[in-house]
């Protein structure tokens, strides 16, 4: 039975495990599972299992289905098929903006968070998936938008278990990581540069190819 770290409430600790073990695959979308029998695994009582299972479900990773049961998040097609459409506009606008917004500190951020990027090879390698995060992140940070930095926020909730089942489903070759490694490069330049254009074009090119958009026929396939 594992022991929650010093550092973390039960409730925090509940949280990062059960989250962790959703984006790992290991516990499958749509699985259910009783609510005792996991606060007994992670060696917590119920109350802050509930706490951690009611942030899952306000990022829409989890279903409370009763006291006793909850749900993991079915994935589908359609799910994946509306993030996309909705990233493919919105990334782009936030590129551009942050190109026009960015102060010295963004730049330093997203050249840090440029340096920490490793490509995403394996499904159940989280630390290349937050590095990957991270660097978006501060893309969109520069913009400089609440709104927007909100709504982008809470996508990349949804999307991260979108890339995973890509990446579970079909490993990207060699040439695949190298062009999307350059398509960091040339979005993390434009925005430094202040150039509008490129850093939008950049972004869009670079949604274009992404496991989000793989994950649209996954599903596809695994519905049929």
């Amino acid at each position: 039975m594992p022991t929650p770290p010093v550092a973390l409430t039960k409730s925090a600790y509940a949280y990062d495990e059960l989250r962790r073990r959703i984006l790992a695959g290991e516990i499958p979308h749509g699985a259910v599972f009783s609510q005792s029998v996991l606060a007994q695994e992670l060696g917590v009582s119920t109350t802050p299992l509930r706490e951690a299972l009611r942030r899952l479900a306000a990022e829409g990773m989890v279903q409370l289905e009763s006291h006793r049961d909850a749900r993991v998040t079915p994935l589908t097609a359609d799910e994946a098929r509306n993030l996309y459409v909705i990233r493919e506009s919105l990334d782009p606008l936030a590129a551009a903006l942050a190109a026009t917004s960015r102060t010295t500190d963004d730049i330093s951020k997203i050249g840090t968070a440029l340096k920490k990027l490793t490509p995403l090879h394996d499904a159940s390698d989280l630390d290349a998936m937050a590095a990957h995060r991270e660097f978006h992140r501060a893309i969109y940070l520069s913009s400089h938008n609440p709104l927007l930095i909100g709504i982008l926020d809470g996508l990349w909730d949804k999307a991260d278990r979108y890339r995973q089942i890509a990446l579970q489903n079909q490993e990207d070759s060699a040439k695949d990581r190298a062009r999307i490694q350059e398509e960091h490069v040339q979005i993390a330049e434009a925005v430094i540069a202040g150039n509008t254009v490129d850093a939008r074009e950049a972004m869009h090119r670079h949604i274009l190819g992404s496991l989000g958009r793989r994950a649209i026929g996954v599903l596809e396939t695994m519905a049929k």
